[in-house]
């Protein structure tokens, strides 16, 4: 079992940044990768970023070069750092990791708003 926990979401304006933070609990050891996702209301679920455990990135055409993930073994936390936000990126985040099964944190709120 493995849980996870968002935090950092934020009422941020266009063009600013705001980082997110994912901390992983439980069986740590056995994720294979970790990546966030996003609903804004009324849509469906998408892929923003992913990163493997051997380190390698993928994102979403709509956040590549705005958006990079990282992640810290030591503190099995994954971040999400947003740059250049726009309106469109408003939604609620979710962090998702897989390891023999697919778990979901209960996501948080990032609005994009002047």
């Amino acid at each position: 079992q493995v849980q996870l926990v968002e935090s950092g979401g934020d009422l941020v304006q266009p063009g600013g940044s705001l980082k997110l933070s994912c901390a992983a609990s439980g069986s740590i050891s056995s994720i294979n990768n970790m990546a966030w996702y996003r609903q804004a209301p009324g849509k469906q679920r998408e892929f923003v970023a992913s990163i493997m455990k051997s380190g390698t990135t993928n994102y979403g055409g709509s956040v590549q070069g705005r958006f990079t993930i990282s992640r810290d073994n030591a503190k099995a936390t994954v971040y999400l750092q947003m740059h250049s936000l726009k309106f469109e990126d408003t939604g609620v985040y979710y962090c998702r990791a897989f390891a023999s099964e697919v778990y979901w944190g209960q996501g948080t709120q990032v609005t994009v708003s002047s």
